[in-house]
């Protein structure tokens, strides 16, 4: 291909940045599956129309996400693992969901706050505007790599101690049922694919210009009763996600 039609100058977005995105896509197209390395670096700054110093920097970047490797006299080794399948049905859970493609799965609580419901959330848990929420932000990770990050609403009415639980218990799920909720189902799911805002860039490890799929999820109880709000983003070049009927 002429890779170098597909970077553009004076857009605002770095081109090192436009780099490693391409060339992470070129990854996960399986583009260079036949060497296992990504180009030399003077090879791609020719494809790209760039000098070897920005190559360089897009490289650095795509190392620290941990998708390749440089070998001192080798080249750049793609450390691809397979995009994880995450699915989505009437019953979602993260831990079950990855259970058979990863060794260790932990989801862990960085925050967690009580305010009142407001907009969307409100809405979603069918609720009156300003009734107070347990609101928890999550991290979560697959054999140590973090794969999505979530903010989660509960009724504090029924969930109070949604907080100490999940951190006690290590899971959502745990924690409904120590609090009296055995069972819950997904009644809905939005998503869409945007890229990664810097917040999302720190607690995911990816390197500027990363895309994320953002979910939007509202989980009830038996009886129809919503019981979670929750916004989940996931790193799109690790995890894949299934949509189950």
């Amino acid at each position: 291909m002429n890779a170098k039609k597909t970077v553009e100058r004076q857009t605002g977005v770095a081109l090192w940045r436009q780099i490693a995105d391409l060339i992470r896509l070129s990854i996960s197209n399986g583009d260079y599956d036949q060497t296992g390395m990504v180009p030399p670096e003077t090879v791609l700054a020719g494809q790209f129309g760039v000098n070897r110093h920005t190559v360089r920097s897009a490289l650095a970047a795509l190392a620290d996400e941990g998708l390749v490797q440089a070998i001192q006299g080798r080249g750049t080794l793609i450390q691809r693992k397979e995009r994880l399948s995450f699915p989505i049905s009437r019953r979602t859970r993260f831990s079950q969901g990855l259970s058979d493609q990863a060794r260790d799965i932990e989801a862990r609580l960085l925050s967690h706050e009580t305010v009142p419901a407001a907009g969307e959330v409100a809405t979603g848990l069918k609720i009156a505007p300003g009734t107070a929420c347990i609101r928890m932000e999550l991290v979560s990770s697959a054999d140590g790599r973090p794969v999505s990050c979530s903010t989660s609403y509960f009724p504090t009415d029924r969930f109070a101690d949604m907080a100490t639980q999940f951190e006690r218990l290590g899971s959502i799920t745990k924690a409904f049922a120590a609090q009296g909720l055995a069972d819950y189902v997904r009644v809905s799911t939005e998503l869409v694919a945007r890229h990664a805002d810097s917040a999302e860039l720190a607690l995911l490890r990816l390197s500027p210009g990363a895309i994320v799929i953002e979910a939007t999820a509202i989980n009830a109880d038996p009886d129809g009763v919503p019981v979670q709000f929750a916004r989940s983003r996931f790193a799109a070049d690790r995890v894949k996600l299934k949509i189950e009927t």
